[in-house]
């Protein structure tokens, strides 16, 4: 049986969130296997879809269709690649911030603990850096905030402490080798959900995706146009903070500043008032959409 390269998370509740307009400009930032762009395809006339994803797996799955712009590009870019598209603003910006479950089905790019492959996390397989770089080349104190900023492991000095006494013997290439070097502090009853948290963590540090989503946010609220519509979809803490964040005071502490009459300052207002989170039976069918959280935010 064909595998399925990723399943839209919350794909009913982000295609209404864009409140999507039949001859509108829209951007899915976060391109995958196309299933939140093909429903925005359904709902244009006259308007078109800017595709962007980083990954050469995901371009294999780009449409056919006149309407549809791929960009192989991180969408850190975004702004700079719309402009020389010849587009100044848009009505609609999607960002689906989850790997794709297409990458963690594939041993070799090295995102999974269920597999055995090199230690990659790559997204973007041209850029130079590996997880496996991170491991053998940082600092103690980079490597403790790393997997406890990113992936709030408990036992972070103690992991790390395992790290550098394994790195001293030989650099650490694989993901057996990282497990092997990882095993004494790995708790038996908890196991995966651990070494969920020590590879989510090493995953946003290889590919910088806290700085990328900033980025992202701070163009999007310039390239929306008024009553442009701005949808998120998070899966960590931290990313959801930024949003939740940007979204109420536009910026990345939350701090509202207010003018002389004691109105808040930020060119985007939540439509959402509480965040959306994925159905029982959307986590019983995809149990990767089980961390989701949806937010979706309005130009003013």
């Amino acid at each position: 049986m064909e595998q399925v390269y990723h399943i839209p998370v919350l794909l009913n509740e982000s295609i209404e969130g864009l409140n999507i307009q039949g001859d509108g400009d829209y951007v899915d930032v976060t391109f995958g296997g196309g299933g939140h762009s093909r429903e925005i395809l359904k709902n244009l006339k006259s308007g078109r879809l800017f595709g962007f994803d980083q990954d050469e797996d995901a371009a294999a799955n780009a449409f056919d269709d006149e309407r549809f712009i791929f960009i192989r590009h991180n969408f850190k870019y975004i702004r700079n690649f719309l402009r020389y598209k010849g587009v100044d603003q848009v009505d609609g910006i999607l960002a689906d911030l989850g790997v794709s479950s297409h990458d963690f089905d594939v041993a070799e790019r090295g995102f999974s603990f269920r597999f055995s492959g090199d230690l990659d996390m790559r997204m973007n397989r041209n850029s130079s850096k590996t997880a496996a770089d991170i491991v053998n080349s940082s600092s103690e104190e980079d490597l403790i905030r790393i997997f406890k900023d990113y992936g709030e492991v408990e036992n972070a000095r103690r992991l790390v402490r395992q790290i550098l006494s394994a790195r001293q013997v030989k650099p650490i290439r694989t993901i057996d080798q990282f497990k092997e070097a990882i095993a004494p502090c790995v708790p038996k009853k908890t196991e995966t959900k651990y070494l969920a948290k020590v590879f989510q963590a090493l995953r946003i540090e290889t590919n910088g995706e806290l700085d990328v989503l900033k980025d992202f946010l701070e163009q999007s609220m310039e390239l929306l146009k008024p009553g442009g519509r701005l949808v998120v979809i998070t899966y960590h803490s931290l990313e959801d903070r930024l949003v939740k964040n940007f979204i109420k005071a536009g910026n990345f502490e939350g701090k509202q500043e207010k003018d002389f009459y004691g109105n808040v300052a930020s060119a985007l207002q939540a439509v959402n008032r509480k965040v959306i989170v994925p159905t029982e039976e959307e986590i019983e069918r995809n149990p990767r959409a089980r961390s989701a959280k949806l937010r979706i935010a309005e130009k003013v």
